[in-house]
């Protein structure tokens, strides 16, 4: 880094965000946090001045909501790099995101790192559609395709509420494969991209070490609680059923059961160098994350 660059990040209390703020402050940079729920955070905000390592941290409680825009101006002031994670539970995010990116651009920020996913085709819907604006507005961009995150099997998530209550869980995956990563690697991967001296104009997958089926999680699982967790595997037109059966849209169904099948069909199995790549260490394996979070397969954190 040559310069202190002032950095915002979007959904500094979530899995990604959170690991962004941490990271950030280890550099050094200057930041502005503002929580996933779009609520002032207390502590979350972060502001340093050194370039390199801490010398002087205080607080800085950035107010933002997607649903209103006058909170957007504030937010990006005397910013000049954006870690970017589109509203949740929106139907069409590019309204709000168009008319932030422009809030930005105006008041002068040239650097955007953007979350998406490895299963959205960039111009496509939602969050592909997203990518394409920033790609489109910011200078200097880069959008993360991360593959599905390891805390779906601890947090909140179905897949871990499902684990808990019955030692189980469902999908229409199949035999196929993926690498799932550690949010707080794909965090530290974004946090190096907003420092980073070159300015990237670039996608990049973001994976774990190792590319492996449900039934090898399942293992995994089952080696840090010392009990049986069961992969029960169901084809893709079972898994819709039971999305409707419990409530969900056929449509909506039909979207949530085309995530198991992009695995299913081997299209996220492959492993990437990103995080090697910029942080200057390897992904966290599933196993070591797991032996470290393995009280939040038991009880929600």
């Amino acid at each position: 880094m040559n310069e202190t660059p002032r950095i915002l990040v979007l959904g500094a209390s979530g899995n990604t965000g959170g690991a962004v703020v941490k990271t950030l402050q280890a550099y050094g940079a200057q930041t502005s946090g503002v929580p996933s729920s779009g609520a002032p955070s207390s502590g979350m905000s972060i502001r340093t001045t050194s370039t390199k390592n801490v010398r002087s941290t205080g607080t800085d409680h950035v107010r933002f909501d997607w649903s209103a825009p006058d909170t957007y101006a504030t937010a990006v002031a005397g910013v000049d790099r954006v870690y970017l994670i589109a509203p949740v539970g929106v139907v069409d995010p590019v309204p709000p995101v168009e008319a932030f990116l422009a809030e930005a651009r105006r008041a002068g920020v040239r650097r955007t790192v953007f979350l998406s996913s490895s299963a959205v085709r960039t111009g496509g819907p939602g969050l592909g559609q997203v990518a394409s604006l920033v790609q489109s507005v910011m200078p200097e961009w880069a959008v993360l395709r991360p593959t599905w995150f390891m805390q779906n099997f601890v947090g909140r998530h179905p897949l871990a509420e499902a684990i808990r209550s019955s030692r189980e869980f469902v999908t229409a995956t199949g035999d196929g494969r993926q690498a799932f990563v550690d949010a707080g690697d794909i965090g530290a991967t974004a946090a190096a991209l907003l420092v980073d001296d070159a300015a990237h104009t670039s996608e990049f997958y973001v994976t774990g070490p190792e590319s492996i089926s449900y039934d090898d999680a399942a293992a995994v699982l089952t080696e840090a609680i010392g009990e049986p967790i069961r992969h029960v595997a169901v084809s893709v037109e079972q898994r819709v059923r039971q999305y409707v059966d419990s409530g969900y849209p056929a449509d909506f169904s039909a979207s949530l059961a085309g995530l198991d099948d992009f695995i299913r069909t081997g299209q996220n199995d492959f492993v990437a160098d990103t995080v090697n790549r910029f942080t200057g260490r390897p992904p966290r394996p599933l196993r070591e994350f797991m032996s470290e979070h393995r009280d939040k397969l038991l009880t929600p954190g």
